[in-house]
């Protein structure tokens, strides 16, 4: 895939010249690239046995979470569990993750009251204000991916951006450039948003999440919920460059892409 070389210069040259930065606060991952040959437990917890409250209509389970042929995938299925009739898959990182660009090829689950998700999120459980930086595809309306971030719990944030083709038709690049003074999100190496104003800047080191969730509650956002069989988000790749570090890729937005 090729990459308009503006977009990408400016990004490599940002980084590249940034050199070595002090490390946030609790910011201990490095840069890595998975393509999931298998699921390294040592980085990705899986999340199983509860629900994040009363919006979630499903229990987070080991058993929604597969790896296979290069591919992970996160499933939603009418399986009862916990305090839930349906359950549904999530994994997030064990360590946290500083200013960089963080990057991941998916392909998102179809159907109205689903959410599949690519976000870096910090909250009151780890003793930190609740900060965020999200991709969402609402199965409402896969043409568009939702961006939004939130800083010390305040969101407000959300932008929708057309997907070519669909979100859930074909595996679509999703990225977002996290630095001090600024946050870009890219789609498909093409840059969609860009943040400026400090108010809506992050701070704090934040942990990794892919997850695909569904809500009986918040229908005018998701929509209204209707089961129409197990659902996936599948995942090819997903990958963090530290501001600093070269890019890993080919085709990565840390690259200078021709």
């Amino acid at each position: 895939m090729t990459y308009p070389l503006r977009e990408t210069l400016c990004v490599a040259t940002i980084l590249l010249s940034a050199g070595p930065l002090a490390a946030q606060e609790g910011a201990s991952g490095t840069s890595f690239v998975d393509e999931f040959d298998t699921l390294d437990t040592a980085r990705w917890y899986v999340s199983d046995g509860w629900n994040n409250g009363g919006h979630q209509n499903c229990t987070w389970s080991k058993d929604q979470v597969a790896v296979d042929g290069g591919k992970l995938t996160l499933s939603f299925d009418a399986k009862p569990q916990g305090e839930r009739q349906f359950s549904c898959g999530e994994v997030q990182t064990r360590k946290r993750y500083g200013y960089g660009i963080y990057e991941v090829r998916m392909k998102a689950a179809t159907g109205p009251g689903l959410n599949s998700a690519f976000f870096s999120y910090i909250g009151p459980a780890d003793k930190k204000p609740h900060d965020e930086i999200d991709f969402e595809v609402l199965g409402k309306d896969t043409s568009r991916v939702q961006v939004n971030q939130y800083v010390a719990g305040k969101g407000g944030n959300e932008k929708l951006v057309p997907v070519e083709g669909g979100a859930d038709s074909d595996f679509n690049d999703y990225a977002f450039a996290w630095q001090k003074d600024r946050l870009r999100y890219y789609v498909n190496g093409v840059l969609v948003h860009d943040v400026t104003d400090p108010a809506k800047l992050p701070s704090n080191a934040q942990k990794i999440f892919l997850s695909l969730w569904g809500t009986d509650t918040l229908s005018d956002w998701m929509g209204r919920f209707a089961f129409a069989g197990k659902a996936t988000l599948d995942v090819e790749r997903i990958a963090f460059t530290a501001e600093g570090d070269p890019c890993q890729f080919d085709g990565s937005v840390a690259c200078l892409v021709n």
